[in-house]
């Protein structure tokens, strides 16, 4: 079987099954594991100069301002305009059986039903599986998914067990503990309420996730509703922004005065576990849970979390 990811995540599932020997093709965006760089790149980011917003994982903008980024993202979206290319004639020489899209978020990456097109145009047939979660246990299922259509069900349900039993030794582990008002900030200027599978990542680590629902998209929010969340941790999660980026808006955000109230600013590697529907969304909620109550899990590596205030 020949298999083409046109997603981060689905390039990291694909790993973690064992099959990174079958993939043909990646996305620009697709860096993890290190060696998903090797593999020839079919799709990139048109706007690869200013990234995306909310929910996209994409890698941050080179010096833009979160803003600016909103701004110019926001104009090629409302102008119907295309935010990734595709290269045919390499999907055509690839020739794939299997090829993983979305249809999430079109900022995120080619939609599926862009992928589908194509395939007619060059007169190739393959299977296109569409990875959309929109809980954290549909992210762990999409494993499965995968593993099914890669002939490796047996495999993906060892994997998707192994996280699943993570993930519960985190929510035994914060089990009685005051379940601490969070605000999962996904999208800093203007800010935007982490959704999807957040919410979820949030409550298994012992928090009480704030203004963003659980299956629904980010929500752009108001100042003001920010400052009568009453937020006492904000956790600063850019999306496709690793920790070092991500950091210098966490200190942004912390002098504003609708958050002096809160007790707690935090920075996370948003691209590496936060932003992505993937396997390392648990590495996230562990970090999130040692952020929220220290000592109930292992410390989280200095190179995921960061504390600004």
């Amino acid at each position: 079987m020949r298999i083409l990811s046109l997603l981060p995540s689905a390039t990291e599932i694909v790993y973690a099954l064992g099959l990174g020997d079958l993939l043909v093709g990646v996305t620009d965006e697709c860096d993890h594991p290190p060696e998903a760089r090797r593999h020839p790149i079919v799709s990139r980011a048109d706007l690869a100069s200013t990234a995306a917003p909310p929910g996209s994982g994409a890698p941050s903008p080179g010096g833009l301002p979160p803003a600016e980024v909103d701004r110019l993202v926001g104009e090629r979206v409302a102008q119907g305009e295309a935010l990734y290319s595709l290269d045919t004639d390499l999907i055509r020489e690839l020739r794939p059986d299997l090829i993983l899209a979305q249809d999430l978020c079109r900022v995120c990456a080619v939609p599926s039903g862009h992928v589908e097109e194509a395939l007619e145009r060059i007169g190739w047939q393959a299977r296109v599986l569409s990875l959309d979660p929109g809980r954290l246990d549909d992210v762990i299922a999409s494993i499965v998914a995968v593993g099914e259509a890669a002939g490796v069900e047996d495999r993906a349900r060892r994997v998707a067990a192994a996280l699943g039993e993570r993930l519960e030794r985190v929510r035994r582990a914060t089990a009685g503990r005051r379940s601490r008002p969070t605000l999962a900030l996904e999208w800093p200027d203007p800010p935007f309420a982490g959704g999807h599978w957040v919410p979820d990542m949030v409550r298994v680590a012992g928090g009480e996730p704030l203004l963003g629902k659980a299956g629904e998209p980010s929500r752009r929010l108001g100042w003001g509703e920010v400052a009568a969340s009453q937020a006492e941790m904000v956790v600063v999660m850019p999306c496709g922004y690793r920790l070092d980026r991500a950091r210098d808006e966490a200190t942004t955000v912390a002098g504003r005065p609708e958050l002096q109230a809160a007790r707690e600013v935090w920075a996370v590697d948003a691209s590496s576990s936060f932003s992505r529907p993937g396997p390392r969304l648990v590495d996230g909620v562990e970090a999130l849970a040692g952020v929220l109550h220290p000592g109930c899990v292992p410390e989280p590596s200095p190179g995921m979390v960061a504390r600004v205030r």
